[in-house]
Order: structure tokens, then C-alpha cells, then sequence
């Protein structure tokens, strides 16, 4: 039987909201009371997905506490702290409403939020929607300016037009959610991917930030440079993950073409000054062009098998036809 998304989004509750959380004992009560008054005034059905990302301090304790109380609340514990992907992944795979809302633990997002998001992408039909903090209060040093450089280099690279890309207060619809896989620390490249797998319905909404009220940031420069990297992987991946020969082998091709010219050029221009115009003319291995060309044409050889082999390995792979099916007509699985 094909799948009907329709009809699955009726049979479910309307929210799932997914909160990774690390050290964030002083804050857990806060945040469960304020998201319990907002879905209660909007009538939403919902479970709250708690995701303890190894804490080391009480904050298991305060939710076991919580959910006596909040019979909406579910929770997984890591055994040490893995990061914000990890457990954004495991929530996700936990998540049963037909919106996914995700966002920090730390008060810095604000659950009034909720209701917009959901309508955002019920009633506006989004894929997904990302928040955008135009007013924010975390230092101007250690992380406005590192997120500045990120969310430029990001809209520059992957062209998703979005401000705040890194922004933890997001809504999907769940077979968003559904369809991608997050891992390391790509949960800064969620729009990214999401793109990639055929959900470029992406918008964006204003977001009030609070100040922190208690804790610390837990991030700072360093993200910046290891998102550079992983928005340069999951690029890569998105673009040539199941065809490497049209990258490897176009560029190795054309480092291989402009080598061999080089090359045949010199060679041409020894045999006419030898034997035609009969002048003196440098051996070509006293030529430093010589070694260029030489060095381009292995470079490019070596690129071109890099993609032959790619592709061997993609051939034999078991996910070498893993594609998203969204929807079957007429079409037993």
C-alpha cells in the first residue's frame, strides 16, 4: 500500500517538540511550565521530547520530576555527551507529530513562537521554517560575529537565502524530519540538506531571543570553522554524493588537457628550433614549465581514477539506489 501523507497527518498529534539539552538543571521547570501554558491556550496535542545529551548535573533528575506532573513529557539520556546532532537525530527518530518543532533548552527561544511556526507550516504549506534572531543578547565577540561570518559564508555557498541558518528554534513537517540523517555536527546544515532531498520550500520567520537567564554558552569561534568544513562536506555530498565521476572526472580531465598542452607545446616548439629554424633550444627537462605540465597531466590522471573508483564503490554499495520516495500511485512496495 503506498504511503498517504495526508491521511497520516490526520490520524497524529499536532506537535512534537525536540529539545537537545546539555547542563540545564536551573532552566528544565521554566521552559516545561511556559510550553504547557501556550499549548494549553491553543489547544494543541503534543509530546515534549526531552533529550539529555550526558549532563553532568541534575537535569535528568528535574525531568523525571517534570514528567509526574507533564504526562506529554518523553525523554532519552545519553550515557556521555555526544552533541547537539546526536540527539536532534535520536528525536527526530522518536518524533511522532505531523510538526516538528525544535529548539534549546535554555530559555533563549521562546515557546510563543510555537503557534505561528505550526500555522506557518500547516496552513503556508513550508517544508520547514527557520527562525531568524534579528535582535540578539549574546556577546557581540565570541558569538554574534562568528555566527555573522558563518550564516554569509553559508548563504554564499549553498544559496538558501536564509539569515540565521544555525538558529535552534526551527518547525519541519515530519516527513522532513523523516527523510534526512543527522550526524557529527551537521545540525547546523538542516535547511541544507533538506534541500538536497527535495524540500526546497524553506522560510523564515522573525524570533524574539532572550537574554541568557542562566549557564553559559557552550559555543563559541570554533563553530565557525568546523561549519565552514561540514557546509563544504554535505555540499559535496548533496551535490556528487551518487555520481563522483562528473566531479573527479571533469576536473582531473581538464587538469589532464591543460598538462598535455603545455606539454605538446614545448615539444613542438624544441622540434622547430632544432630542425626547422635551426636554433639552440633548452633541453626540456631544464624547462621548469616542462615539470608543471608533467606534474598536471598525473594530477590529472589521478583525480580521473579517484572518480573511477567512486564510482566502482558506489555501483557495489547497498545504498547506491536509496532515493526518497515521497509518494507511490498504483505501486505495490
Amino acid at each position: 500500500m503506498y504511503f498517504n501523507y495526508a491521511l497520516f497527518c490526520a490520524n497524529i498529534m499536532d506537535i512534537s517538540l525536540v529539545i537537545p539539552l546539555y547542563n540545564e538543571q536551573e532552566s528544565l521547570p521554566e521552559l516545561n511550565d511556559w510550553i504547557e501554558r501556550v499549548m494549553a491556550q491553543h489547544n494543541f496535542s503534543y509530546e515534549l521530547l526531552f533529550i539529555d545529551d550526558g549532563s553532568k548535573d541534575q537535569s535528568w533528575q528535574v525531568i523525571e520530576e517534570l514528567s509526574k506532573k507533564n504526562k506529554n513529557i518523553k525523554a532519552i539520556r545519553f550515557r556521555r555527551n555526544y552533541g547537539k546532532s546526536p540527539a536532534l537525530h535520536v528525536g527526530f527518530e522518536a518524533a511522532k507529530g505531523k510538526v516538528v518543532i525544535t529548539m534549546d533548552a535554555d530559555l533563549q527561544d521562546s515557546p510563543d513562537e510555537i503557534p505561528e511556526l505550526y500555522n506557518m507550516i500547516i496552513k503556508q504549506d513550508f517544508d520547514l521554517v527557520s527562525g531568524w534572531k534579528q535582535k540578539r543578547y549574546d556577546n557581540a565577540i565570541t558569538k554574534n560575529l562568528p555566527s555573522k561570518l558563518y550564516n554569509w559564508t553559508n548563504r554564499k555557498i549553498s544559496g538558501i537565502k536564509l539569515h540565521d541558518m544555525n538558529c535552534g528554534l526551527k518547525a519541519y513537517k515530519n516527513k522532513v524530519i523523516k527523510s534526512i540523517e543527522v550526524y557529527g555536527e551537521m545540525h547546523r546544515f538542516i535547511p541544507v540538506m533538506a534541500k538536497a532531498a527535495g524540500f526546497d520550500k524553506i522560510g523564515e520567520k522573525v524570533v524574539q531571543h532572550q537574554a541568557r537567564k542562566y549557564g553559559v554558552s557552550k559555543f563559541g569561534w570554533n563553530r565557525f570553522i568546523n561549519g565552514f568544513l561540514d557546509l563544504l562536506t554535505i555540499t559535496f555530498l548533496s551535490k556528487f554524493g551518487k555520481r563522483p565521476m562528473h566531479f573527479f572526472g571533469l576536473v582531473g580531465t581538464l587538469i589532464f588537457i591543460l598538462g598535455f598542452g603545455m606539454a605538446f607545446y614545448l615539444g613542438v616548439y624544441k622540434i622547430y628550433c632544432s630542425f626547422i629554424a635551426h636554433q639552440p633550444a633548452r633541453l626540456l627537462t631544464e624547462r621548469p614549465s616542462f615539470y608543471i605540465a608533467l606534474t598536471c597531466m598525473i594530477l590529472g590522471s589521478m583525480m580521473f581514477l579517484a572518480g573511477f573508483i567512486g564510482e566502482l564503490i558506489l555501483r557495489n554499495s547497498s545504498i547506491r539506489n536509496n532515493y526518497l520516495i515521497d509518494e507511490r500511485l498504483n505501486i505495490l512496495e
